[in-house]
């Protein structure tokens, strides 16, 4: 491929046909060798005005009359302002299931050290508070979790999914 440059009768050739109302294909045909981009490119360059487009292209164009079709319509609520952070629709938040992780009988509540096999392993409060303790109740037979503890840490996948995330409180 060769690489042609812009002598001054391409130029020439090139206002003349802008001026006269050709397009930029049409251009670029005409001088040959030479693509549309390259032309639009030129113009660009040259600063020629856009054209002033013809009466009958200035015009807008009639519509195609098409069939009526029935289209169900949602309202939607009316803001004004900034809406970029606003919510587009109310919805309706679930109640966070209770929980009672700290409802541990005294009596059950062990320290790490008192673990072994057949009791819960769940952790419970902040570990670097005096608080701290592990739930200490019977573990289910080849968990280290009891009951209670094993639904919340054992979640089917499909469960996991859907439960919006809880924002961690640090």
């Amino acid at each position: 491929m060769t690489v042609l440059t812009w002598s001054d009768d391409r130029v020439e050739q090139l206002k003349k046909l802008w001026e006269a109302g050709l397009s930029a294909s049409q251009i670029a045909a005409e001088l040959g060798n030479v693509t549309r981009n390259a032309v639009i490119g030129k113009v660009h360059r040259l600063g020629l005005s856009g054209r002033a487009k013809s009466p009958s292209s200035a015009a807008p164009r009639p519509r195609k009359a098409r069939p009526a079709q029935h289209m169900m319509r949602v309202t939607r609520p009316i803001s004004r302002g900034n809406t970029a952070l606003a919510q587009a629709f109310e919805v309706e938040v679930e109640a966070e299931p209770v929980t009672y992780d700290n409802v541990v009988p005294m009596s059950q509540r062990l320290s790490l050290l008192e673990l072994n096999e057949a009791t819960c392993h769940w952790p419970v409060g902040d570990p670097s508070s005096p608080d701290f303790f592990f739930c200490g109740g019977r573990a289910l037979s080849g968990l280290p979790y009891c009951a209670q503890h094993s639904r919340v840490a054992y979640q089917p996948a499909a469960d996991r999914r859907r439960a919006p995330a809880k924002p961690s409180t640090r």
